[in-house]
């Protein structure tokens, strides 16, 4: 209960799971609160500027007036809209990167902790995974199966698999000789059921809060990936996917770059400070406070 009144009474916690919020409840509810369809190409009105109206007809050839609330890009399309959709999958790059990352580095990290004979042979195969540069990673990938949300997330994922693996190996090498872990062997516990029931819960908390790391770490690598060519395709908006192709307009119109960005940037520190507040609570002597 202590823990939970100190996250209740940190202001800045408070404002980040705000921010956190509001940036995952616009993506959600996309299709709602965009104002077009963030794929329409609309060449009478590229590079408008943030609250500009402008024209277009249909296909009777009535004209019509449109508002872009943050103007529109080099082909026209509504930057509000894209921004909105883009936040749909790079959100959900970064939570399904941490998803797949923290539960297989939980279960490799838990086999390797419990059974020395797999300990080597799995440690050694997380070495190999570390050795090898993500970039280099998304490049084989990309080229081998071509750019895709899977390409993407595994390509994330790949690299923070050893850390969350390490993780848990150090927590279950800590707990393996315990008395409460004795006591279930003499009891003919099965394996499965001690690792599961009394070895794991005790690794949750630090889980969690690499999680929230990865979850960041994730939405940045996408938005570089994108960047450099290697994310997704371009027809698919991503916040990185805006940046990369409004950089080869950035001197004449800097704010189709600087928009997504500030989605990008407050959600980025957003997900970092809910990380430390939680890293705060599950071990009080990261920040030298006694809860």
């Amino acid at each position: 209960m202590s823990k939970l009144k100190h996250l209740r009474s940190d202001r800045v916690f408070l404002m980040a799971a705000g921010l956190l919020t509001a940036a995952v409840a616009a993506s959600a509810l996309a299709p709602w609160l965009g104002t077009s369809d963030p794929a329409l190409i609309d060449p009478m009105n590229m590079n408008l500027a943030p609250g500009s109206s402008g024209r277009t007809y249909t296909l009777d050839g009535d004209e019509i007036e449109r508002q872009f609330r943050l103007g529109t890009d080099g082909y026209g399309r509504d930057l509000y809209s894209r921004i909105l959709y883009g936040g749909r999958v790079s959100l959900a790059v970064g939570m399904l990167a941490a998803l797949t990352a923290v539960c297989l580095g939980a279960v490799a990290g838990l086999l390797a902790g419990y059974f020395p004979p797999l300990d080597m042979v799995l440690m050694r195969v997380m070495d190999g995974m570390m050795a090898v540069p993500p970039i280099l990673v998304a490049i084989i990938l990309v080229a081998v199966i071509g750019p895709s949300v899977p390409t993407v997330v595994i390509a994330i994922t790949v690299p923070e698999i050893p850390r969350v693996t390490r993780l848990v190996r150090a927590t279950t090498l800590s707990l393996r000789n315990e008395a409460f872990i004795e006591a279930a062997r003499v009891l003919a516990t099965p394996p499965g059921r001690i690792l599961v029931r009394h070895i794991l819960p005790n690794a949750l908390p630090a889980l969690v809060v690499q999680g929230t790391f990865i979850a960041a770490s994730a939405i940045m690598s996408e938005a570089i990936l994108s960047f450099l060519g290697l994310g997704l395709p371009p027809d698919v908006p991503t916040w990185g996917n805006i940046m990369a192709e409004a950089r080869v307009q950035f001197a004449l119109y800097p704010m189709t770059v600087f928009l997504p960005a500030l989605m990008l940037v407050p959600t980025l520190i957003s997900i970092n400070i809910i990380g430390d507040a939680l890293r705060d609570v599950f071990d009080p002597r990261q920040s030298g406070k006694i809860l």
